[in-house]
C-alpha cells in the first residue's frame, strides 16, 4: 500500500470521534484531526457540580516516500509547535495532548530511533491547570514496520488492525 492509501483508511477510522480537516492543512501536513472532550460530575442535580474537565487532542497527518532524521525532526517540532499554539490552559483544563502521525514509504533507522526517542510534555501551573502530552508513530509502508514513542505504543493496534483490511 502507498502512504496516501493508508492515510485514507485511517481518516476514515478517525471520523467516528474526530473532526477531520482535509482542505486548507498547511504543509508539511496532509490532514488533521481534533478531539475535544468536556466531562462533568454532579451530585443529584445539574446545579450541584462536583467537578468539570476539558481534554482535547490534535492529530497531524504527514506522508512522504522517504522519511529520514531530519525530516521527522521537522515534522516533530511543526506538530508540536502548532498543537501548543492552540492548548487553552484554564482551572478545568484536564489535557491537550499532540499526535504526530507519518506514513512513509520508507524510514531510515535513524529516524525510527529519533521517534522511539521522542519525549515531549508540559504542565499547567504545576497541573493543575492540565498538561499536554506527545505521542507519535511512524508506518513505513513498503515492509509493514512501525515506529513509536512510548505514549505512541498505544496506537500499534489501531494500525495493526487498518493494515489487515483489505
Amino acid at each position: 500500500m502507498t502512504p496516501d492509501e493508508v492515510l485514507e483508511r485511517l481518516l476514515r477510522s478517525y471520523t467516528r470521534y474526530y473532526d477531520v480537516i482535509r482542505e486548507n492543512v498547511e504543509p508539511p501536513f496532509a490532514a488533521e484531526a481534533v478531539f475535544h472532550s468536556h466531562d462533568e460530575q454532579y451530585v443529584l442535580v445539574k446545579s450541584a457540580r462536583i467537578s468539570e474537565s476539558d481534554s482535547h487532542e490534535y492529530v497531524f497527518f504527514a506522508t512522504t516516500d522517504a522519511l529520514d532524521e531530519a525530516v521527522a525532526d521537522r515534522l516533530e517540532q511543526t506538530a508540536w509547535d502548532r498543537g501548543m499554539a492552540r492548548v487553552q490552559p484554564h482551572m478545568n483544563h484536564r489535557s491537550s495532548d499532540v499526535t504526530l502521525i507519518v506514513l512513509a514509504g520508507t524510514i531510515t533507522p535513524e529516524a525510527k530511533r529519533r521517534i522511539k526517542k521522542s519525549k515531549r510534555t508540559k504542565s499547567y501551573k504545576h497541573s493543575l491547570h492540565g498538561w499536554s502530552n506527545y505521542r507519535a508513530i511512524a508506518l513505513e509502508t513498503s515492509s509493514g514496520d512501525l515506529a513509536f514513542n512510548r505514549l505512541g505504543r498505544d496506537l500499534k493496534k489501531l494500525f495493526r488492525n487498518i493494515l489487515k483490511q483489505r
